[in-house]
């Protein structure tokens, strides 16, 4: 049984209510002071307490999409990663491969109405690393009048460590854009759902890594590369937009300011603007001091050009650890004078898919606004 699985946390629940009724019923047998009978007593609260836990972790394991599986959540995860391929061709499905098609959570199984998600594979062209996505198609793009039309396109990062499911199922993208487009809110887009650990276990911060996962190039280059390739997504500047929440944030708003001729627009949900080193990305950048500061976006946008993208950054004024570094930021984007930046900030709003969920439909909004 996986991991997600609810048939899991329905054992873990029981065992915890079986434990329970255990402790109150044995506790007059175990009173009195002997080393059995405190044993026992220690034991049932220790199993009663570690059973509690357990559904609490599950539970919250399935609302947020922490980990997808006992090996991600064990650091056992192995069957994704960097492909170094050695013979030349990308084979006869290219870079891109369909592994599943399903409809939109919510929407008709026709669709040329409820539009459709496709689950697959990418590898990419140049720095071959390979991973999984999930792409939305809007119904329009199934529809016979719009059989020549290109669509923009915006990718849609997870946090760390994330589960690509989540973006589907947890924070409802897909249905999101749909429901905007069909109210006429955003013209229909076609989203690229995805982890931005494309190396996992390990937390790359899409950072091209000396002599590792070249992750920055990858969604700079061999993503759109491999869309544009498969699907009718526009190749001209100002087509492609990014969004995330949490490091998939700080992802979002690092590769639209390095890569704007790709990345028309990039939006940061709960976005920090530095990336950390913990023992979950090792080391990024291996004395390269410029490499370093260039994945500060405050030192980025003090010493380099100002990118000509469009940035929304998101934050609240109670609940966020980001409000002050979000606001300073946005200062500092102001005063370069040619980058173009937007806010959302909630009142209050905590760390998690509730405050993301309320932030995505006007960020999506904003990005459609400012794609071709």
């Amino acid at each position: 049984m996986g991991l997600m699985s609810k048939t899991v946390l329905w054992l873990a629940i029981f065992f915890a209510v079986v434990l329970f009724v255990g402790t109150v019923w044995l506790w007059p047998r175990l009173a009195r002071r002997s080393w059995r009978a405190v044993s026992g007593r220690v034991g049932l609260l220790f199993a009663t307490q570690l059973a509690l836990f357990s559904c609490v972790g599950l539970a919250a394991n399935q609302a947020f999409g922490f980990y997808a599986s006992w090996a991600d959540l064990f650091g056992q995860e192995t069957g994704q990663g960097v492909v170094v391929e050695h013979t030349q061709g990308r084979g006869k499905d290219g870079p891109l491969r369909v592994v599943e098609t399903r409809p939109v959570p919510s929407g008709s199984k026709r669709p040329e109405i409820g539009g459709q998600v496709q689950k697959v594979q990418i590898v990419g062209r140049t720095t071959r690393i390979a991973t999984p996505a999930f792409v939305y198609l809007p119904p329009e793009y199934f529809q016979a009048q719009y059989r020549t039309r290109t669509f923009p396109a915006a990718v849609a990062l997870t946090g760390y460590p994330g589960t690509a499911g989540a973006l589907v199922d947890k924070l409802n993208y897909p249905s999101t854009a749909r429901r905007l487009a069909r109210d006429g809110r955003m013209q229909p887009m076609i989203l690229v759902m995805m982890r931005p650990t494309v190396a996992p276990p390990r937390d790359t911060e899409c950072v091209d890594i000396p002599g590792g996962p070249q992750t920055e190039s990858f969604f700079a280059k061999d993503l759109p590369e491999a869309i544009s390739g498969h699907y009718r997504v526009g190749t001209k500047p100002g087509t492609w937009g990014i969004i995330g929440d949490s490091t998939g944030g700080y992802c979002a708003l690092k590769i639209a300011m390095h890569h704007p001729k790709v990345y028309a627009a990039g939006v940061g949900l709960s976005a920090y603007y530095k990336a950390p080193i913990d023992p979950t990305t090792g080391d990024l950048f291996h004395g390269d001091k410029l490499l370093r500061n260039r994945a500060d976006l405050f030192w980025y946008l003090k010493h380099e050009p100002a990118p000509d993208t469009a940035l929304l950054v998101t934050s609240s004024k109670q609940g966020e650890p980001n409000y002050k570094d979000t606001l300073k930021f946005i200062e500092q984007v102001k005063a370069n004078g040619h980058t173009r930046v937007a806010s959302i900030i909630l009142e209050s709003g905590g760390h998690n898919f509730n405050t993301w969920r309320r932030e995505i439909p006007p960020a999506l909004e904003w990005m459609s606004g400012h794609l071709s």
